[in-house]
């Protein structure tokens, strides 16, 4: 048994038109969201064995804030592949995880992770899977438990366990 932790990156700045999409930072809502996250992550799931970032400015500066959360550095890999990355792009790197992760956090962008945790998370609560299938928005976390052995068989069916969504843990 294995768990695939998938977050989007939290809110970004929205100034498009001075900065690169690939180094937007985190506008200061993402900024205070990420923390409260890290938090929830640590508290209710437990820390990530590894994690995978994205290499985007709002996706590490996500990753950082959450990891100042839990007590241990946690090992992350950031990759430029990761940004925008397409389903298969996520499941190939999901794949090539060592197999002694037990828990794996990715950490990347729309639509790719909206996509891949529908399409992987084939079990759980019906209200909870529709809630995923409806939006997957900036800072949500989907815990998704994938009956494999490896890694290398993660896209294979697995049941969402949970899907917390910075709304529900810190309205505005």
């Amino acid at each position: 048994m294995r768990t695939l932790l998938l977050l989007r990156h939290a809110k970004s700045a929205l100034d498009g038109a001075t900065i690169a999409d690939f180094d937007r930072p985190l506008s200061p809502d993402g900024e205070r969201v990420s923390p409260i996250m890290g938090r929830h992550l640590r508290d209710t799931i437990g820390a990530p064995d590894h994690v995978l970032c994205s290499a985007a400015s709002r996706a590490k500066q996500t990753w950082e804030q959450m990891a100042g959360c839990f007590d241990t550095a946690i090992p992350a890999e950031i990759s430029r592949d990761l940004y925008l990355a397409s389903t298969e792009g996520l499941l190939d790197a999901i794949k090539q995880t060592p197999d002694d992760v037990q828990r794996l956090l990715v950490v990347g962008h729309n639509p790719g992770m909206h996509q891949l945790a529908a399409q992987i998370s084939a079990g759980g609560d019906r209200a909870l899977l529709a809630k995923l299938r409806d939006r997957f928005p900036t800072g949500a976390i989907a815990e998704i438990r994938l009956d494999i052995d490896s890694w290398g068989d993660a896209s294979a069916p697995g049941e969402l366990c949970r899907f917390v969504t910075p709304k529900e843990l810190a309205p505005k």
